[in-house]
């Protein structure tokens, strides 16, 4: 996968289903991403936060969304099972201050 491929997420219904599935275009879970596909994943996904934030889409609902597709996406390509395990750690990390950008005197 090279720096300008996109991993394309597309919603798909079934008449059984209430909501929508997410589907990546590219399924590699063995390929290992380069620092530079890394940077240019969070590029793309930075560019369409800010896209959204100027449409007035709120911090919180992207946040949500973003959410739920990144943990849909990982178990379709992974396994419950796995994300489960990997996500365990979330609320200690969390706790830590690893995803805190602004600190906040308490």
């Amino acid at each position: 996968m090279g720096l300008n491929a996109r991993v394309m997420l597309t919603p798909t219904f079934s008449a059984a289903e209430k909501g929508p599935k997410l589907r990546t275009a590219k399924r590699t879970p063995q390929s290992r991403a380069t620092e530079a596909e890394k940077q240019a994943a969070l590029r793309y996904i930075l560019d369409a936060w800010e896209e959204a934030l100027h449409d007035g889409i709120e911090p919180e609902m992207l946040a949500n969304a973003a959410l739920f597709a990144a943990l849909a996406d990982l178990i379709d390509v992974y396994g419950e099972d796995a994300v489960a395990n990997m996500t365990s750690g979330l609320s200690r990390r969390i706790h830590h201050g690893e995803f805190t950008l602004r600190r906040t005197a308490q």
